[in-house]
């Protein structure tokens, strides 16, 4: 047997426990179960395998501990289970990523949901490691590539940075992230899909990733019937993989659909537990929760790689002071917004460039680029502060010279923004340049 076979062999043995302690059911209420029988070998978060009086079981999670007692929240409905039903302790369970998971569609446990076997790494990390030492941490890298148009130029990504992509519902948002994923620079893409519609995963993976984009990702998915538990697990397991890549030194980007249902699924997780709401619903660990999994991402420590992240939040009404959209801007290097309304005139991506913005400028453009970057940020200013006047015929050409610059290369820029970009950075700025130069001036070669 190869040196790596063996190497997986001993994973798999690594993951088993000869040994499981045992309570017993003492009350069922409110959707929890509560456990006696554990003594202090229960601790927060540990796994636990219920078993019903039919022979079938159910596995959960515990929420809560008081002196004899442990509240667990089980991953689906506790039919089956009576009082004095055996409740084995399994312990806490972590992840264990292996190379070969690059093309496959796992679930946050590390089973595979493709229906082909799939061998665990040797080494099981933890669900909720540290992010790098703070001091240690690089600074961002360089700019990279991501085959759309907007993003080489107006709003560049870097190598370790994080964004956040606000949208609504049908906005264009798993269409914008597939395009992230077969185009943009990186090693290996790990995708989070949290919560999502069943029915779309298996399209998700066949048409918006394609064979491109499968053959360097790994797709962690838990669906939206499945438990609170289950659906947060999600978001951790798809970073601890993440993890397991940026360890041997490569560009890892990370996409994660979406924090607005992970953050969800904790508000169900915590109030289980007993913590009371207060950020609209939200419990107050919600924003540390959000906090650290964002600070998971980011650039690597010295001689390890980078962690390039996006992360999707559904924004209802394009609200972006509800909780989850107010706590994660606050910690992104950038955020895009999708509005619904550029959406339903037929142009995606629906991106609303007057307000989005990529905190990497202007380090990560050149002085020449910046120009531009300004110049047609100010001409989209200037057209969309009067466009009620231009669409009504209010407005008078000549009034003012700047909105009739931006009337003049509105529709071209428009366009612009929407357009993919197979050549690469200079030949995107090379267009934005061309449609910046006034009538009949030659663009100055960059």
């Amino acid at each position: 047997m190869a040196y790596g076979g063996f190497d997986r062999l001993i994973g798999e043995i690594a993951g088993m426990d000869a040994v499981h302690r045992a309570g017993r059911v003492v009350s069922l209420g409110r959707g929890t179960v509560e456990v006696a029988g554990f003594g202090s070998h229960a601790a927060l978060g540990d796994r636990v395998r219920i078993h019903g009086a039919r022979g079938d079981s159910l596995e959960g999670e515990i929420v809560s501990l008081t002196p004899g007692r442990v509240t667990v929240l089980p991953d689906s409905a506790a039919d089956g289970v009576g009082l004095g039903s055996t409740v084995e302790h399994v312990g806490q369970a972590g992840i264990s990523p292996d190379d070969s998971w690059v093309g496959r569609v796992v679930d946050p446990f590390g089973r595979p949901l493709d229906g082909r076997p799939l061998l665990r790494g040797r080494a099981e990390r933890p669900l909720r490691a540290a992010p790098p030492a703070a001091a240690q941490r690089r600074r961002l890298g360089e700019r990279l590539e991501t085959r759309v148009a907007v993003f080489n130029t107006l709003l560049p990504l870097v190598r370790g940075q994080r964004i956040g992509l606000f949208a609504g519902s049908g906005v264009g948002k798993s269409s914008l992230l597939g395009k992230f994923a077969r185009g943009v620079t990186a090693d290996v893409v790990v995708v989070a899909l949290i919560g999502e519609r069943g029915r779309e995963l298996r399209e998700f993976v066949e048409k918006t990733m394609g064979p491109d984009g499968m053959a360097r990702s790994v797709i962690v998915a838990a669906t939206s019937d499945q438990s609170p538990l289950v659906r947060r697990r999600c978001a951790w397991a798809a970073m601890s993989v993440a993890e397991h890549f940026r360890d041997q030194g490569k560009h890892v980007l990370f996409l994660a659909d979406s924090i607005t249902r992970f953050a969800e699924a904790h508000r169900e997780v915590a109030l289980a537990g007993g913590e009371p709401p207060s950020l609209r619903g939200f419990p107050p660990s919600t924003s540390h929760q959000i906090m650290s999994l964002a600070e998971r991402a980011g650039p690597g420590a010295e001689g390890a790689g980078d962690i390039t992240a996006v992360f999707s939040v559904l924004v209802a009404g394009s609200d972006m002071e509800e909780p989850v959209a107010d706590i994660l801007r606050g910690v992104l290097d950038g955020h895009v917004v999708m509005d619904r309304a550029i959406a339903e005139r037929g142009r995606f991506p629906a991106i609303d460039l007057l307000r989005s913005v990529s905190r990497s400028l202007p380090d990560a453009a050149t002085a020449e680029e910046n120009t531009l970057i300004a110049q047609a940020r100010r001409l989209l200013g200037a057209y969309d502060r009067a466009e009620m006047m231009i669409q009504a015929g209010l407005y008078t050409p000549g009034t003012d010279s700047l909105v009739d610059e931006a009337i003049r290369i509105w529709p071209e820029l428009d366009a612009f923004l929407a357009e993919d970009a197979p050549d690469g950075t200079a030949a995107s700025f090379d267009r934005l340049a061309g449609i910046l130069a006034p009538p009949n001036a030659m663009p100055t070669p960059r």
